[in-house]
């Protein structure tokens, strides 16, 4: 179970990042029933003392790099002078990121963090993903590193590797869905006021070629469709909820979303089968009902596709089972084309 969490500062340390990965893990939310612990929360960094933001100021960090020594969670946070890319770290920066990783506990990084564990060996061979403006940089630097610049996080193995800013709060997210539940990340996501799950494969960059105005967002169909995941909803229909013609109505939804309609469907049919999976008695028939893929084929179909595992197993998993597998201690690849663990 995740319990403890290092995140590690240095110089020129993105402030944004820093402050989403804490209000995330540092702050306690085991009062409000949501099964979100309460973090051991940890900030480390080379020397203990003031570290400078890339925004111009610094802030103080009192623990050097043996507060990361046994956390089960270590996030490398960004550095470096950008655009000029980073500088090459410390031995011992590097070496502790080997040991964490070595020992089995979760790595993340967010933003240009990766070039940390690029640098450190950590990523060779993996798939990876850091900001877009620097995915090229990143794969001339550490070409034994598969660098994907088109998703928000990537996660291979224990390593999870995020984009840019934003994206390591779908990273994180992702994270809290293994180690605690649906519900328990979902609990997160309210408190931030963020949407509980964006794809990992989901565009860093999406362009809108179509206009957006306040009274053309499709955010009221959205809404729409996740309460009504038990129907069905074919793109002729959700065109006309909108008032557009099909044609407009799949262009503005690959600029909002990222995606099509039916891969962003799939995705919540998905999301809310694992909290039915939770936190109700439902069989699996049920579940697949509730969530409109009728047959229970269908939901293990498209559940393992893009969880990694059963409904079944899931289930096992979340509702406090104590001998968990060990693909729950260590992850499970996110994408379609990742190689999946044998149960």
């Amino acid at each position: 179970m995740l319990r403890s969490v290092a995140l590690i500062a240095l110089e020129n340390t993105g402030p944004f990042e820093l402050g989403l990965v804490a209000e995330i893990f540092g702050i306690d939310r085991s009062s409000r029933g949501t099964g979100v612990p309460r973090f051991d929360f940890r900030m480390a960094t080379l020397v203990p003392g003031p570290v400078r933001t890339s925004a111009g100021y610094s802030i103080q960090v009192e623990n050097g790099l043996e507060a990361a020594e046994d956390a089960d969670l270590v996030v490398m946070a960004p550095y470096g002078r950008w655009p000029d890319g980073p500088e090459p770290l410390p031995a011992v920066v590097l070496e502790t990121l080997r040991k964490v990783h070595e020992r089995s506990a979760w790595v993340m990084s967010v933003c240009t963090g990766a070039f940390a564990l690029a640098e450190a060996g950590i990523l060779d061979g993996r798939k990876a993903a850091t900001h877009w403006r620097n995915s090229a940089l990143l794969a001339s630097l550490y070409p034994a590193v598969e660098v994907n610049e088109d998703v928000l996080y990537v996660q291979d193995g224990n390593v999870i590797t995020s984009a840019g800013t934003a994206a390591g709060i779908d990273a994180s997210l992702h994270l809290l869905r293994q180690e605690l539940g649906a519900k328990a990340a979902a609990a997160v996501a309210r408190d931030m006021v963020v949407p509980p799950h964006r794809d990992g494969g989901q565009a860093q960059y999406i362009d809108r070629p179509v206009p957006v105005t306040p009274g053309d967002t499709l955010e009221g169909v959205l809404q729409w469709i996740t309460v009504n995941l038990d129907q069905e909803h074919s793109v002729t229909a959700l065109a006309a909820r909108a008032h557009m013609s099909e044609r407009t109505f799949a262009r503005r939804f690959k600029a909002e979303t990222g995606t099509t309609p039916g891969s962003w469907i799939n995705v919540q049919r998905v999301l809310k089968a694992q909290e039915l999976l939770e936190d109700t008695g439902m069989s699996i028939d049920e579940v697949s009902r509730a969530v409109g893929y009728g047959q229970a084929s269908m939901l293990r179909h498209h559940f393992n596709r893009a969880v990694g595992i059963s409904p079944a197993a899931y289930r096992r998993v979340f509702r406090g089972r104590a001998d968990r597998p060990a693909w729950a201690q260590q992850g499970y690849p996110v994408h379609p084309q990742a190689p999946r663990p044998a149960l």
